[in-house]
């Protein structure tokens, strides 16, 4: 019986030391959270920031709040240079918020994520392509929209950097003699492309192309589009000479 007794005050004795030792966090209140958030973002500690927002947002995802904290989420990801964390947010508001009224914003900057990541015009163009589909998105669905404007800018930009992507690869497949290909490509410039810069270069190019395989028929029909189309431009004018 001692040694039972013994045994109890142990168990209860280390009972006792571990509530003693655990201590207990309430949990804090949404404006709590969103206080320490704005401080973190006010203070450009932007990761820290998003951290808290994702908190509130995931302790309180009834509150009015909610929406907000996942944009302000994404924002903070975005300005700390973490796009990946910036779409993961933005897209977790689009799945749970599709009808809120900063949907356009949402849109535009998921769109900023990918363009802040196009690259150099000779690497794949696999971000600026993420990127024109989010800005055509918006315009497309919210052409009313302050975003809508800017959003118009950034497509002609990304537009004439995809088609630029193409010209350069046309570009090394005329110099390897690749001609099947570099006609390929240059058609889809001149078919996907038309209001880009790179247009007229590309009906020249074609030009060149077929006269090389030995098609001046058809090397003539591109010229004369060129020539119609862009009568004054630098290209035309290589035509001529």
């Amino acid at each position: 019986m001692k040694k039972l007794f013994l045994g109890l005050v142990i168990i209860a004795g280390l009972a006792g030391c571990a509530g003693t030792d655990t201590e207990i966090v309430p949990e804090k209140t949404l404006p709590e959270i969103y206080a320490t958030a704005y401080e973190q973002f006010n203070d450009k500690n932007y990761e820290e920031a998003a951290t808290e927002f994702l908190n509130a947002e995931s302790q309180h995802p009834s509150s009015p709040w909610a929406a907000d904290a996942l944009i302000m989420a994404a924002y903070s990801y975005y300005m700390d240079g973490d796009f990946a964390g910036a779409i993961l947010a933005a897209d977790r508001f689009m799945r749970f918020h599709p009808g809120h009224k900063d949907v356009p914003y949402v849109l535009y900057l998921r769109g900023m994520c990918y363009y802040r990541q196009v690259s150099d015009v000779r690497r794949e163009p696999g971000m600026s392509a993420y990127a024109l589909q989010q800005f055509q998105m918006l315009v497309q669905r919210f052409p009313k929209s302050p975003y809508a404007k800017n959003s118009e800018n950034k497509i002609i930009v990304l537009k004439n950097y995809i088609a630029g992507k193409v010209m350069y690869s046309a570009r090394n497949d005329m110099r390897k003699e690749n001609w099947p290909s570099a006609i390929s490509r240059l058609q889809s410039v001149v078919t996907d492309a038309q209001e880009t810069v790179m247009t007229p270069e590309a009906l020249y190019r074609l030009t060149e192309c077929y006269t090389a395989i030995g098609l001046p028929e058809q090397a003539y029909g591109y010229g004369q589009i060129l020539k119609t189309n862009f009568p004054d431009n630098e290209w035309t004018a290589k035509l001529k000479n």
